[in-house]
């Protein structure tokens, strides 16, 4: 089937994290429709074997396409980590992830180079960030550290509790002694902890997220193609769709949305 720019975009994540991919796609491209897939009844990916992720991704992607999609956008580090190149390679539609953008973000935004990564346990072990980093930036020297409770936290809206904060500075006093300036959220769910993780850092240490940057990817993608929807005054419209009950979706997806949300959607598949 040929793409239009009538189709709407579709994006999928484990849970709530790619919210924060979605509310800058939306900022950026306020006229297009959005199909939000959230697999929570899977979640999180972070912890799984790269090859079940794999599976889950192009379950994710296919049901997408099946809904009309023009577009897939993979909100989620650890499915970019480990499938992007595979979809990208088995489907015919344009099929982008969070991580090269990041990479650059991150690569652009640092003066000394010295960059920290956070990220799951499949991310930071597939060692996907460094690689895209040192392509864009050879000298730099990156360091990882793999957060594999953060993803949690940010699912039971935690943003404010005090155990947050305990947890985020044991994960980030290695990284500070590198003498990083720069701290690469690598996972889409960390921009929900934002705050808490600012608190942590020392000053003259920079969070960049790869929101930003995924959003301008598309748009670029869009007008390559010819499919960027003409807006002519209308407001775009998103769909929100779930594989399972999560007591916390609607209040984070009007908190990052700014607005009222729809009927959630359950889907299986």
């Amino acid at each position: 089937m040929t793409s239009t720019g009538d189709q709407p975009i579709g994006i999928f994540d484990s849970g709530v994290g790619g919210l924060t991919v979605l509310a800058e796609l939306r900022r950026q491209l306020p006229a297009e429709d959005f199909i939000y897939l959230g697999d929570t009844a899977r979640l999180p990916y972070g912890n799984k074997s790269a090859g079940v992720v794999t599976r889950y991704a192009f379950e994710n992607t296919l049901y997408l396409l099946d809904q009309g999609v023009k577009m897939v956008v993979i909100a989620c580090n650890t499915a970019t980590a480990g499938s992007l190149d595979r979809l990208q390679t088995h489907f015919r539609r344009s099929i982008l992830g969070v991580i090269e953008p990041g990479a650059h973000a991150a690569s652009e935004a640092s003066r000394s180079g010295r960059i920290g990564v956070i990220g799951t346990t499949g991310t930071i072990a597939s060692g996907a960030y460094e690689k895209a980093i040192l392509n864009r930036r050879p000298g730099a020297v990156v360091h990882g550290a793999a957060c594999p409770l953060l993803v949690p936290l940010a699912e039971e809206g935690m943003m404010d509790h005090p155990a947050s904060g305990l947890i985020i500075r044991d994960y980030l006093q290695p990284l500070l002694l590198k003498d990083i300036d720069v701290l690469l959220l690598g996972c889409t769910h960390y921009p929900i902890l934002r705050k808490a993780i600012a608190q942590q850092l020392v000053d003259g240490v920079r969070i960049i997220d790869s929101a930003g940057a995924t959003a301008q990817a598309v748009r670029e993608d869009l007008v390559r193609q010819d499919l960027l929807r003409n807006s002519m005054g209308r407001a775009g419209t998103c769909r929100f769709l779930l594989s399972d009950r999560h007591d916390h979706f609607r209040h984070l997806a009007e908190r990052f949305l700014d607005g009222p949300v729809p009927d959630i959607e359950l889907v299986t598949y």
